[in-house]
C-alpha cells in the first residue's frame, strides 16, 4: 500500500467515525436503550448501508481498499449526510466528489410535514426509490424499513428481487404499480446517468431479476404521480387508500402519503393502525411493525 493511499484510507476512517457519532440517533429509528456513547453504533450503521460491521471497522480502521463510489454513497445516505459532506466523504475515499448525483439530502421542511401528518401514512422517498424518513403510521401500515438490510429499503429491489407483502394488493393494481416504478426508476437514471449508487442499483437489478429486465424493457419512462390502491391489511381489513406523491421544490426528495376518505370505513380501519410511539415522530428506522412490505 502505498503512502498516498495510507493517508486517504486513514483520513477515511476519521471522517466516517466522526460522522458516525454525530449521527442523530433519534432520526435513526435506533434510539432505543441507554447508550453510554452519542451517535450510532457501528452494528446500526452496517445494517443501515448493508455492509458488514467488519467491513465498516477496517475502513474505520484504515486497514481496507479504497470503498466503490457505492458503498461510499450508502454510508452517506445512511449516515444522513448533506450533499457538502457526502462530497467531502467521497473525496476522503479517494473518489470523485458525485456530479449530477441523484440529491438524497431530507429538506428539514419535509421532515416536518412528515412528522406533522400525524396519523396519515407518510414516508419521504429519493429520487431512486431509497427510503429515507417515514413516520410511525407508515410503519405501521406498511412495516418497519428499520428490519430491512441495504438494498431491501430500495421499493424497485424489494419489488423486484424480494417481494414477500404482509399486506395483500389487488393483483392488477400491482401491475400498474410495478411498472410504474420501473419506469419512474428509468427516469432517474436518464437524469443521473453519473449516479454510482443508481448505476450499480440497476446493474445489479439487471442480473438478479429477469422480470425487472422484462419491465425495464417494456416499461415508458415516467413519472410515479401516486395511485389509488385496495389492500387488505392482515390486522384490520380491507382498505381503499389513495397514494399521493408530493413533490419537495429544490429537492430530489418526495413524499408519498397514504389517506382515506374522512368518515369512511377505510378512515376508521386506518386510524386504528395507529403506530407504536404515536404519529408525530420521523424516522430513518421504524417504529414497531414486524411486517416485511416495502412499498410506496
Amino acid at each position: 500500500m502505498t503512502t498516498t493511499t495510507t493517508g486517504t484510507t486513514s483520513a477515511l476512517g476519521g471522517l466516517l467515525r466522526e460522522f458516525r457519532r454525530g449521527c442523530a440517533v433519534e432520526g435513526t429509528g435506533s434510539a432505543r436503550g441507554t447508550r453510554r456513547t452519542p451517535g450510532l453504533r457501528r452494528e446500526e450503521l452496517a445494517l443501515l448501508a448493508g455492509v458488514s460491521v467488519d467491513y465498516l471497522v477496517q475502513l474505520e480502521q484504515g486497514r481496507a481498499a479504497r470503498p466503490s463510489a457505492p458503498v461510499v454513497a450508502a454510508l452517506s445516505r445512511a449516515l444522513r449526510l448533506t450533499d457538502d459532506d457526502t462530497a467531502l466523504l467521497h473525496r476522503a475515499a479517494g473518489l470523485a466528489a458525485p456530479t449530477g448525483a441523484v440529491r438524497r439530502e431530507v429538506p428539514a421542511a419535509a421532515e416536518r410535514l412528515v412528522a406533522r401528518l400525524g396519523p396519515l401514512p407518510a414516508a419521504v422517498y429519493s429520487a431512486d426509490w431509497w427510503v429515507l424518513r417515514w413516520n410511525a403510521a407508515w410503519a405501521a401500515l406498511l412495516g418497519d424499513p428499520l428490519l430491512k438490510r441495504g438494498r431491501e429499503r430500495n421499493v424497485v429491489w424489494y419489488e423486484m428481487v424480494e417481494p414477500n407483502p404482509r399486506v395483500w394488493v389487488d393483483p392488477a393494481e400491482d401491475e400498474v404499480f410495478r411498472d410504474a416504478v420501473v419506469g419512474d426508476l428509468r427516469v432517474a437514471l436518464l437524469e443521473h446517468p453519473d449516479d454510482a449508487e443508481l448505476v450499480d442499483l440497476v446493474e445489479a437489478l439487471t442480473e438478479r431479476s429477469p422480470e425487472f429486465v422484462e419491465r425495464w424493457t417494456s416499461a415508458r419512462p415516467a413519472r410515479y404521480r401516486g395511485m389509488r390502491k385496495r389492500v387488505d391489511h392482515a390486522e384490520v381489513g380491507p382498505m381503499t387508500l389513495d397514494g399521493d406523491v408530493l413533490e419537495v421544490p429544490g429537492s430530489d426528495v418526495r413524499v408519498v402519503v397514504y389517506s382515506a376518505v374522512p368518515g369512511s370505513v377505510d378512515a376508521e380501519r386506518l386510524a386504528s393502525l395507529g403506530g407504536d410511539g404515536g404519529g408525530g415522530g420521523v424516522a430513518t428506522g421504524g417504529a414497531g411493525s414486524s411486517g416485511r412490505t416495502m412499498r410506496a
